[in-house]
């Protein structure tokens, strides 16, 4: 396989697949078009991957630096990777629900890049959606209205003791509790830093309200931009198999893990990259 003839095929709603190419091979070159493409889609698929714990730190290291999640049980000997695993006998899975990774951070990570290792004969997809086109999907009268505000943003009801899958998912995340304090304040309409698209920077998980809204008004508020998100067009539903590698951009999707294959074994291996401070 030559990796310089890999082809990019846009998806509906989010996203391109990336075919005709080896992660464990890639050249300078060919990664200047994948990071065009990156900047482009703000998410990447990637199949039939051959890649040991050691080249799927290699090839996100090539992005930039690795940030160690504080939350999730690391890979044995990898500290680099964090586990996502859901065994056939639990019910609660990592990842259910519409959000965006780390937005509770003072300066969010860029993205993540997350490896399919074992998956359920069905089920297990995850959905992505595109913040950026829903943004411009919006009315000029709510654009003007969103200029300027911001919105909080935690993590202690999802990873903190009141969370109510704490005590269930404790043994699958490496520091659930502790870690969970802090707040952040965001623009809710941010400026992309690699395409320059402005894009909607709120989910459902981990935004809290809009910073000096009536709880009622920010409620409103959240509830229409939720929706406007996840509209069909600006979403795609990605079916796992072993060896896919989805590359996510958290200032222009949302994921969502979806939680529907009890009684079968997932587990993904997922390096998250740093990122920089957002602006409007």
């Amino acid at each position: 396989m030559s990796n310089q003839d890999f082809v990019v095929e846009e998806t509906a709603g989010v996203g391109a697949f990336v075919s005709g190419i080896d992660l464990r091979t890639i050249n300078d070159a060919v990664l200047v078009q994948l990071k065009d493409a990156f900047a482009q889609y703000g998410l990447l698929f990637f199949r039939d991957q051959q890649l040991s714990p050691q080249d799927h730190i290699a090839f996100a290291r090539r992005w930039g630096p690795i940030n160690i999640n504080r939350f999730f049980a690391p890979v044995a000997g990898y500290p680099q990777i964090a586990q996502v695993l859901k065994e056939p006998e639990q019910r609660a899975n990592i990842g259910d629900g519409w959000h965006t990774d780390h937005s509770y951070d003072q300066i969010p990570a860029l993205g993540s890049l997350l490896y399919a290792r074992e998956t359920p004969p069905q089920g297990g997809d995850t959905l992505f959606a595109n913040t950026c086109s829903a943004y411009d999907g919006l009315s000029q009268a709510l654009k003007k209205t969103l200029s300027g505000l911001q919105a909080v943003h935690s993590s202690a009801h999802v990873f903190g003791e009141q969370s109510g899958h704490a005590e269930e998912l404790a043994e699958r995340l490496g520091n659930y509790s502790p870690a969970a304090q802090q707040d952040a304040i965001h623009p809710v309409v941010i400026t992309h830093p690699l395409s320059g698209r402005k894009s909607l920077y709120v989910n459902p998980s981990f935004t809290l309200r809009i910073q000096g809204w009536s709880a009622e008004d920010s409620t409103s508020l959240l509830t229409e931009l939720y929706a406007q998100v996840s509209r069909p067009e600006f979403s795609f539903r990605l079916r796992w198999a072993p060896g896919t590698l989805a590359f996510w951009d958290n200032r222009a999707t949302w994921h969502w893990a979806m939680n529907d294959y009890h009684g079968y074994r997932r587990l993904m291996h997922r390096i998250t990259l740093e990122g920089v401070p957002l602006e409007a």
